[in-house]
């Protein structure tokens, strides 16, 4: 059973430019971050041999990546006409995370790596689940009020990392109690599976916030155009761009009134 969509006033261009902002300081806080986290993970890596601390750096560089087409996206004056790419951009670092997390994974469940006992790890695994839940969280509120599907994608990104961060913790944990090396890259195979699915939404454009079918929203510009007629009345455009779908997004009169997607 669908949850009732709730009206909620349309954005203002002042509001707009206030989520704007908003997105780029998320992102150049997402790039700084994980910028100190790759080089000290791989650092540390290569220094005690670790493959999983290598790995964990890897996918800190791929995070960056992420972030960064987001950023290229805001830094022009139309980010909607740069979306698709930035999609796109998102979802490849997606297909990268999941081809290196089975390719190491593979390599570990042979016995070629094992996961590496080191307190480096240990702390910036702690951290990234203190610091990266609560910017995933700000990140995927703010693109959903913006209706950005990149912004959107890419916090499912920084959350996707918040797992990996869970799973070396747990791996090094389980290791280190019951001699369980596989438990590990066990986990990170359940993790390439959600990267691939997510990699595939993307490339779609089918987040959260993917635009319905009925309307073209440009809020508080111009009247909204249906799908079906070509135009509409601005007071169509302010009743349609008011209300929102459970996750937030934008919905269409039809989607509200049940009677179709």
């Amino acid at each position: 059973m669908s949850l009732p969509a709730h009206a909620t006033p349309p954005l203002s261009p002042a509001r707009r430019a206030v989520l704007t902002r908003r997105v780029r300081w998320f992102v150049a806080a997402t790039i700084t971050y994980n910028v100190v986290e790759a080089v000290v993970a791989i650092t540390a890596g290569t220094l005690a041999s670790s493959t999983a601390l290598i790995g964990f750096g890897l996918d800190s560089i791929i995070e960056v990546a992420s972030a960064a087409a987001v950023a290229w996206q805001f830094a022009g004056h139309d980010p909607e006409a740069r979306e698709k790419t930035a999609l796109r951009i998102i979802a490849v670092s997606f297909f990268a995370l999941a081809a290196y997390v089975t390719v190491e994974s593979v390599r570990a469940l042979r016995g070629d790596a094992d996961a590496a006992h080191s307190a480096v790890g240990l702390v910036l695994a702690g951290l990234s689940l203190l610091i990266m839940p609560a910017l995933s969280y700000a990140q995927r509120r703010a693109g959903r009020e913006v209706g950005s599907r990149s912004v959107v994608a890419d916090s499912r990104q920084t959350l996707l990392c918040t797992y990996l961060s869970a799973v070396l913790l747990v791996g090094l944990a389980v290791n280190s109690l019951f001699g369980w090396s596989w438990a590990d890259p066990i986990a990170a195979l359940v993790i390439a599976a959600v990267a691939v699915k997510e990699g595939r939404d993307a490339w779609r454009g089918d987040t959260c916030c993917a635009p319905n079918t009925a309307l073209h929203v440009t809020v508080g510009v111009r009247p909204v155009p249906t799908a079906t007629t070509g135009d509409a009345s601005p007071e169509v455009a302010r009743a349609d761009t008011g209300a929102r779908d459970a996750c937030g997004c934008l919905m269409s009169g039809r989607a509200r009134a049940g009677t179709g997607p």
